[in-house]
């Protein structure tokens, strides 16, 4: 679990600032989430729902709430999710497909006589009715009275579901719900999905050859997505269809209400994602208007947390502005017009909006260093950085109340902090520190040296050796450890993030991370260089980086070089050792996506096209054609149930290496999906990685 049970997460800041909510479990052993509360003023800490206590530790979840954690790369069992009224005096969660409603200021849960399997129940603004989706149906749920009713029914044949985000919003967009409440709770905004146009694929479970495949639904690369449209359905029954040009922006990226005017806002996309709009609907009609509209000829980007609203109606929104991801606001008049005003500097570049408080937006940005991740706030007050420089930072804001969470490279732990200010009533600022629970790592801590490489890239880079090497003393084997993609970095500057890298030095590598071009946190110039081809720009910059470490550590032995990875860094070191088996001597592959055609629309076509219009782009970022080039030992590690990357991929890229007679590792993992998150199979599999690398390179473990 990577030392985080235990750590509070998922925070939820009360408007007036008096109150946290958050998750944690109740030590670093223990799996099993729980909803606890904290006061902001006194420090005392409520425990509010814990499963154990509910009879539902180890329950299993209905096959929707699976989806929906695997979706998140969620490891945790228990309470993973919550949804708060709009004071934050009552939260409901789903455990085992069950409903419950906790009081967050006087205790006290209960189960709702909700239908069953749940997912995804959600309080109104005033705390009197909850949402949910069972059996593909809107429902609601008056805690008063305990009717419950459908507001909207799935008619009409299999693959129709209401309120449910499809697999590419929640998979790529960083949309996990689909449906939103009105402010004042009369309606709710929800996405009618039709999965009847995405073909059918099967994933077996050959351990169990008794039990029959099981179908999803999977959308890969130049095939039919669902059709996605949204209603407005009121409490008293009215249904209103929401019309844009869906044709030509099918993307449903994100939805709001603003709660200044009362009206929906929708974010939708081209399937090419090159367009991307802001549009207004009127409830009564279901009709759109443009409220902006942004263009690249590469992607635009989807931004977390935007868009936000303001007083005023202003709305909140991201733009490339001078080579930087860059803050506007302004009404929907300004967006439209394109007189929105810019907020932020060219020097720091927007990773996410956190929250707004007033006039006030909170937000996350990177400076010079795409390694550490700031805190800062933009308003009338003008642009300030409320957290430290160094380190990683998130946080929320609400009456002038903030929490920031952060980490750094002193250790592995995660500090939350409650910073209130000085008011009439107290006129002596507070500050509150959250407490973790998690277990130290029985591991030195880890020491990244955190460089650059030299070179056109200039990729961060991480260099990792023993704690107990002694410069000079000893050559050491190198493990290269990337995911060199889209959407993930690996340099960063908290320590937590080097705990598996560091088990890997202490046993005796010298481990070099790279984030090369492509990956988050440079800016859109840095992005949009893989456009085209995932491949040349990224396996040029892990080789630029491993030669730049050598460079500046001379115990690294470059003639005995591995490289490891999981998904896109899976994919990465296979790339390795077929097209540079002069540099890399051993590879690990841990669920790579061979053969882009394979993978999922939204993302593969964002970077590579249409497989058909693009398909020399396909060609260039695929694997099978170089398998006859392989001279090195690979291995191949795959969950057998991955439905994300799916095991297809990797049994492809083994076959075309069998039929041209080169040698390969396969390694199936049964009941395994795109996360290996069992504790027995992720422990096991760092030390069989450890073996294979030290048998491929000829190590000597005497």
């Amino acid at each position: 679990m990577g030392f985080t049970l235990g750590q509070p997460r998922s925070f939820q800041l009360s408007p007036d600032g008096d109150t946290v909510i958050f998750l944690r479990s109740r030590g670093g052993t223990d799996p099993a989430t729980c909803l606890w509360a904290l006061n902001a003023r006194t420090g005392e800490e409520r425990l509010i729902a814990d499963p154990v206590d509910l009879g539902k530790a180890g329950a299993e979840d209905d096959p929707i709430e699976k989806a929906r954690r695997e979706r998140a790369r969620e490891r945790a069992s228990g309470i993973v999710a919550f949804a708060t009224d709009g004071a934050c005096s009552v939260a409901s969660f789903a455990l085992a497909g069950v409903v419950y409603l906790a009081d967050l200021r006087d205790g006290g849960v209960r189960e709702l006589d909700t239908l069953t399997p749940a997912a995804d129940p959600r309080p109104d603004a005033a705390g009197t009715h909850v949402a949910y989706v069972s059996d593909g149906a809107l429902r609601v749920h008056e805690i008063a009275t305990g009717v419950d009713r459908a507001l909207a029914h799935p008619e009409g044949g299999d693959g129709i579901s209401f309120g449910l985000a499809e697999f590419i919003a929640a998979e790529e967009m960083n949309r996990s719900r689909g449906y939103w409440w009105a402010p004042d709770g009369a309606a709710i905004l929800a996405a009618r999905v039709d999965e009847a146009p995405v073909q059918f694929w099967h994933i077996a479970d050959p351990a169990n050859p008794a039990i029959p495949p099981r179908a999803v639904r999977y959308p890969s690369a130049g095939t039919p997505n669902a059709d996605v449209s949204l209603i407005i359905v009121t409490l008293a029954g009215k249904l209103t269809e929401v019309q844009w040009d869906s044709a030509a922006l099918p993307y449903l990226v994100t939805a709001s209400w603003a709660a200044e005017t009362g009206h929906p806002l929708l974010v939708v996309a081209s399937r090419d994602q090159r367009d991307m709009r802001i549009l207004a609907v009127d409830p009564a009609t279901g009709g759109t208007r443009q409220v902006r509209a942004d263009t690249d000829p590469a992607w635009v980007d989807i931004v977390p947390g935007v868009p936000a609203s303001l007083p005023g109606g202003r709305i909140v929104w991201t733009a490339d502005i001078g080579g930087a991801k860059r803050i506007v606001a302004g009404t929907e008049a300004e967006h439209a017009a394109g007189t929105a005003a810019c907020l932020t500097p060219e020097s720091i570049n927007v990773r996410e909006v956190e929250d707004t408080d007033g006039e006030t937006i909170l937000f996350t940005a990177s400076g010079d260093d795409p390694a550490a991740i700031a805190v800062f706030s933009v308003g009338p007050g003008g642009l300030e950085q409320v957290s430290p420089a160094d380190g990683v930072h998130s946080g929320l804001q609400a009456a002038g109340t903030r929490l920031l969470i952060s980490r750094d490279l002193a250790g592995s732990a995660t500090s939350v902090q409650v910073l209130r200010p000085a008011s009439a009533q107290d006129p002596t600022p507070g500050e509150i520190a959250l407490g973790s629970l998690a277990e130290e790592p029985n591991l030195p801590t880890p020491q990244p040296l955190l460089t650059w490489s030299a070179g056109t890239s200039r990729s961060r880079t991480a260099i990792l050796l023993p704690s107990w090497h002694i410069p000079g003393s000893v050559r050491l084997p190198v493990l290269c450890d990337p995911y060199g993609g889209p959407h993930f970095q690996r340099v960063i500057a908290a320590g937590a993030a080097y705990l598996t890298p560091q088990w890997f030095a202490e046993q005796g590598f010298a481990v070099v991370i790279a984030d090369g071009r492509g990956t988050p946190g440079r800016g859109p110039v840095w992005d949009r260089t893989v456009a085209g081809d995932l491949a040349g720009p990224a396996l040029a910059d892990q080789v630029e980086a491993l030669q730049s470490a050598a460079e500046q550590c001379p115990d690294l032995d470059l003639t005995k070089v591995g490289i490891r990875g999981w998904s896109f860094g899976g994919y990465l070191s296979a790339l390795a050792v077929l097209r540079r088996p002069d540099v890399f001597h051993a590879g690990i592959a841990g669920a790579p996506p061979t053969d882009w055609r394979l993978y999922d629309t939204c993302y593969t076509e964002r970077y590579l096209g249409l497989p058909d219009a693009e398909p020399e782009a396909y060609a260039q970022s695929s694997l099978l054609a170089d398998a006859p080039k392989l001279t090195r030992p690979l291995l191949l590690i795959h969950g057998i149930a991955d439905d994300n990357v799916v095991v297809a991929h990797s049994l492809r890229l083994s076959a075309a290496l069998l039929a041209a007679g080169r040698p390969h590792s396969v390694l199936p993992l049964t009941g395994v999906t795109h996360l290996a998150s069992q504790e027995d199979v992720a422990e096991n599999l760092l030390l069989l990685q450890v073996d294979f690398l030290r048998r491929s390179l000829g190590i000597d473990t005497e």
